[in-house]
């Protein structure tokens, strides 16, 4: 006879309950990152049929995890969010050289096509949604200390803030819908390259305006 097996809440699980739990949360995770690769590729409107192709996965497999469109790409948007302060905090914990980390982070950044994130935070998404907040809070906080860093060791010039550096990643990492640029992460870097070098003390200008936030990009006109 299958080994049983029990459960928190005092029941027995039957054979293979836990494997199809794994299952499922593979399917998830599969889910999620592709929906982020496509969307980032065709923009918010691509068919979900689509991504369940891409993934693999029957389009009841996407119902089964999320109710809607709009579930999906709040999960979207959780995943970019969170990989990308994975990468601000493993920088800023692994490199010697604070800006080193920063070129570090910029780079790994665009590599999780951060470019993604501002299209998906459109008016269909609740912004004040609790995981969202903190997801936010999280990406800050974590840009914040590895621009700290690099700040007080002076060789990051004084007058960025997070919001500047956001908003040269999404606009400098955002792929033409459907181009099919030839290489595009090769003229990306190269860039971005350059707007590190923008970004180097001391400042060779000063700039209009005041240091941007997160919080700054959020505010409506």
């Amino acid at each position: 006879m299958a080994p049983t097996a029990t459960t928190k809440t005092g029941k027995t699980a039957r054979p293979g309950q836990y494997r199809l739990r794994a299952d499922a949360l593979r399917n998830r995770e599969r889910i999620v990152a592709t929906a982020r690769e496509a969307l980032a590729e065709y923009g918010g409107e691509i068919p979900l049929d689509e991504i369940a192709r891409r993934a693999g996965v029957g389009n009841a497999t996407i119902y089964r995890h999320f109710a809607d469109r709009r579930e999906l790409i709040h999960h979207v948007t959780l995943s970019v969010m969170s990989r990308v302060a994975e990468q601000a905090e493993s920088a800023l914990a692994e490199e010697p050289d604070a800006f080193l980390a920063l070129r570090r982070f910029v780079h790994a950044a665009a590599d999780e096509r951060i470019g993604a994130l501002c299209p998906l935070l459109s008016d269909s998404i609740d912004k004040e949604h609790p995981d969202l907040i903190a997801a936010r809070d999280r990406l800050a906080a974590s840009i914040d200390a590895l621009m700290g860093a690099a700040r007080a060791s002076g060789q990051l010039r004084t007058d960025i803030g997070v919001g500047d550096l956001m908003v040269a990643l999404n606009q400098l990492t955002r792929p033409l819908p459907g181009s099919g640029c030839v290489d595009f992460d090769t003229f990306v870097h190269r860039h971005l390259q350059l707007f590190l070098d923008g970004l180097s003390a001391p400042a060779r200008s000063e700039l209009p305006g005041s240091a941007a936030t997160l919080e700054d990009l959020q505010q409506r006109p």
